[in-house]
């Protein structure tokens, strides 16, 4: 429990500003999306960093403005204009540089500005609701934030069973279940909340908050243990230093990349809201 303080710290400054954020972006929907190309770009320049391939300034310029760009005009047919441009760039940056550029940091560099990006632009998708940006913010946030603070609290205290100590030894299966319950009651208490004092015009369902906790819990471990291979490869501990206990913002996203698109596409086969 030596790193539950600065972990508290952590919390006690990012939660207010997630709330702030999310209750201007309800006034405001376009400024969800500058905000997470503004951290996509913070991500893109850690993820490189790790394997030292921010020198490469071209490579490090055409996905740090694709990871920005794209989250700013996804809900317009602009962003396919921006997808295309980063392939052309990216490829002549590889033929130009091909003697210097290994492949393998090609393809490390421009596979994980894909997967960083296009995870991360559900928050902007999901807002373009017309119904509460707020909810799907908020659901987006709190569902893997909880699962892993579960699993840090309850693993530490219980945990003995060891769920993937070659890549993830401090992890375990009591902290993968107790994630999973602090996921599922966070779930629906949000739920209820958002029913009784925000939203007043729609009913929330509670089976699709229900079904999104379940494979939230599941799948932020999955996106946990898949960042962290990768870090294991490159003999790191974290991607960077910036919150206190956490490492830096890929590591305090790594697994809402992975469940924010499952909210969005739960919410396609069962509406989150039904009208009254």
């Amino acid at each position: 429990m030596n790193s539950l303080k600065p972990r508290l710290i952590t919390a006690a400054v990012g939660i207010p500003l997630a709330v702030i954020l999310m209750i201007l972006t309800e006034l405001w929907h376009p400024l969800l999306g500058i905000c997470v190309g503004i951290v996509n770009g913070m991500m893109i320049l850690e993820y490189l960093s790790a394997k030292h391939l921010t020198s490469c300034l071209p490579l490090t310029i055409a996905c740090v403005a694709f990871a920005v760009l794209i989250p700013v005009f996804i809900a317009t047919n602009f962003w396919y204009i921006f997808a295309v441009l980063y392939m052309i760039a990216a490829f002549s940056v590889l033929i130009y540089l091909h003697k210097k550029l290994s492949f393998s940091s090609f393809t490390y560099a421009v596979s994980g500005t894909v997967l960083i990006t296009f995870g991360m632009c559900a928050f902007p998708v999901a807002a373009n609701n017309d119904i509460s940006s707020s909810f799907f913010f908020a659901l987006m946030l709190l569902l893997p934030w909880m699962a892993d603070g579960g699993g840090y609290f309850i693993g530490s205290k219980f945990g003995n069973r060891k769920l993937c100590p070659s890549i993830s030894p401090k992890k375990t299966v009591e902290g993968a279940v107790g994630g999973l319950v602090f996921c599922l009651i966070s779930a629906l208490l949000m739920g209820l909340i958002f029913q009784l004092f925000v939203i007043r015009d729609y009913k929330v369902n509670f089976l699709p908050i229900i079904i999104i906790a379940l494979l939230d819990s599941a799948v932020s471990v999955l996106g946990d243990i898949s960042f962290s291979l990768i870090k294991r490869n490159l003999n790191i501990k974290d991607y960077g230093s910036i919150f206190p206990g956490h490492g830096g913002v890929l590591d305090r996203f790594d697994s809402i990349i992975f469940t924010a698109p499952l909210a969005v596409a739960v919410n396609i086969v069962l509406p989150f809201f039904t009208a009254v």
